[in-house]
């Protein structure tokens, strides 16, 4: 890979190269440590002779910019004052735009590990060390093998065929989703598949009804597509459809378990949201984030699999159950919307990754994914229980659980009583190394609901105790 260096003219050629190599290291283009090409190789690069290139390299060393090592060759070195870098944003025609994306809040987004605490309650989060990753080398090491004939090539917008035959499977025996390898769309997660529909849907003002509390990302994410984003408030059986308004186009809802409190949206309160739905003519999005994990109760039908007139799009994601970093996830789209769709997810991305996916089909078809929900349900099913006891006993007098059927969070709401001032308790948790969240963050234009949102993917069995231990004492210093 040759340097990026223009010379121009036979006039001050080493001056040339030293300006350019210099404001390179500078302003960060050519990173400390990094090794710049010999002399030899660099002039017959830029046509110069290799006495010049020799001279700008001994300039660069006496700036302290370039230290050469004996036998091995020159190598950048940090500069004492790095130069800093203006963006004057006043002059920008879309200054407004940017500032827009600048003030935007991003709840949801995860610490990075050097801002964690010891003991973190963060949701969303699944268990890494449970994850087989021998297996799901194996699964890699298989996907390498697929397709050669089409290797260097971009692939279909909808996803390989042995993926979405597997994922059709999946969701059919675990979910009871009614579909078949066509109507499923392999995406980047459930957030793209959000994106997607929002594209396809929606223009500017359309109105869209979302939970409340609710989906943060899912709420900036259609507002920032220029719509009008209403709402709903929930109660213990969902989403209170009588609150949808005429001219709604799009109904964003978590019916298995409601995104943060938790509860079911009850089988009577499906039957009316897809009645509201078909009257108004809106497309209702069912996004199933975390279903897979269920601890009590009698599952419930998929809203889709209650659908008979193609108002439901199906949105799932395997970032819970597997690997986040995977960004791997799907939708079952009605016959009505998925040309326009894959038109979509054509222009913004061609398709997600070949080999991720062919690994994912490898991983399902084996087997290996329902081993991997059983053994990570038996050990959230022993964190839920951990937490339900200490919440019940030890945390009773600030603190009540939401029921909660399926998932790895719960949330918990402040008694009525003495006030708790939860912005305060989360700062003393951090002091105390806990990782604690609120409810508040996820409501907009509902009174939110003074509490914590307490996902338990993330923290081990035993630390759960030690970690409200601390909790409970920061509750008490605070009467």
């Amino acid at each position: 890979m040759e340097l990026h260096i223009v010379i121009e003219g036979r006039k001050d050629l080493t001056g040339q190269l030293h300006r350019q190599l210099s404001d390179a290291i500078r302003s960060g283009r050519l990173a400390p440590g990094q090794q710049l090409p010999p002399t030899r190789l660099l002039a017959e690069q830029l046509g110069l002779s290799r006495k010049t290139v020799s001279e700008a390299y001994s300039r660069l060393a006496l700036d302290k910019l370039v230290m050469g090592r004996v036998g091995a060759g020159s190598y950048v070195q940090a500069p004492a004052e790095p130069r800093p870098q203006h963006v004057e944003r006043s002059g920008l025609a879309s200054a407004d735009i940017v500032r827009k994306w600048d003030s935007m809040a991003t709840p949801l987004r995860h610490p990075q590990p050097e801002g964690r605490s010891r003991y973190e309650f963060i949701g969303g989060c699944a268990t890494p060390g449970h994850f087989p990753m021998d297996e799901w080398r194996r699964c890699v090491t298989h996907a390498l093998r697929q397709d050669p004939a089409l290797r260097g090539r971009y692939g279909d917008a909808e996803g390989v065929p042995v993926l979405r035959a597997a994922i059709a499977r999946h969701i059919a025996f675990a979910r009871g989703v009614v579909c078949t390898p066509a109507n499923v769309v392999v995406t980047n997660g459930a957030q793209q598949a959000l994106d997607l529909l929002g594209r396809v849907l929606l223009e500017p003002g359309c109105v869209v009804a979302v939970e409340d509390p609710g989906y943060p990302a899912a709420r900036g994410l259609f507002a920032s597509q220029g719509a009008q984003v209403v709402g709903i408030p929930v109660d213990e059986q969902g989403i209170i459809v009588d609150r949808i308004s005429d001219g709604t186009r799009l109904i964003y809802v978590t019916p298995a378990h409601q995104f943060p409190l938790g509860m079911p949206m009850s089988v009577a309160r499906r039957r009316a949201l897809l009645a509201r739905a078909r009257d108004i003519g809106a497309i209702v999005i069912e996004d199933d984030y975390d279903s897979e994990f269920r601890y009590e109760g009698r599952p419930t039908d998929s809203l889709q699999s209650m659908d008979t007139h193609g108002m439901v799009v199906f949105v799932g994601t395997f970032s819970k159950v597997m690997l986040p970093e995977l960004r791997l996830g799907y939708m079952v789209l009605p016959e009505a919307l998925l040309n326009a769709t894959l038109t979509v997810k054509h222009l913004t991305d061609w398709h997600t990754s070949t080999m991720n996916q062919h690994a994912l089909a490898k991983f399902i078809t084996d087997g290996h994914l329902q081993k991997h929900i059983r053994r990570c349900h038996g050990v959230y099913a022993t964190r839920r229980e951990r937490l339900q006891s200490l919440f019940a006993t030890m945390l009773a007098p600030w603190f009540e659980l939401v029921p909660a059927e399926a998932g790895f969070h719960l949330a918990a709401l402040c008694k009525r009583g003495p006030h708790i001032d939860i912005g305060l308790l989360l700062r003393l948790a951090r002091r105390a190394d806990v990782g604690l969240y609120s409810l508040a963050n996820f409501y907009a234009d509902q009174p939110p609901h003074q509490g914590l949102y307490l996902g338990y993917g993330a923290i081990d069995t035993l630390d759960i105790e030690p970690a409200l231990v601390r909790v409970r004492d920061i509750l008490v210093e605070m009467e």
